[in-house]
């Protein structure tokens, strides 16, 4: 299981507005929660699952903004992809919870 953050950010948009942009994207997440989790932030995407879903899924989500009529689109990922042991998101925010 590996736990991906991610950014889809348009380029080249009429307002700075990006709201639009993250609703369409989580409507693509909800249609693949069948295969993956994911939590929005205010800053980005996290989404969680086996690696090849989770880059299925980036595919799926940078593309949105082209569907859109976009002809520019900037994608970060951050990927953290544990094999020693299988942790979720909320147990990596339990431990820090618990120590503090």
């Amino acid at each position: 299981m590996a736990i991906v953050d991610v950014t889809v950010v348009p380029l080249g948009t009429k307002t700075p507005s990006m709201s639009d942009y993250v609703a369409e994207v989580q409507k693509v997440l909800d249609e693949n929660s069948d295969k993956i989790s994911y939590q929005l932030t205010p800053m980005s995407t996290l989404i969680e699952g086996d690696l090849g879903d989770l880059f299925d899924v980036i595919q799926q989500i940078h593309e949105v903004p082209f569907k859109n009529g976009i002809e520019r689109v900037s994608t970060n990922i951050r990927l953290d992809d544990r094999r020693d042991k299988q942790v979720k998101m909320e147990d990596k925010l339990k431990s820090v919870e618990e120590k503090t």
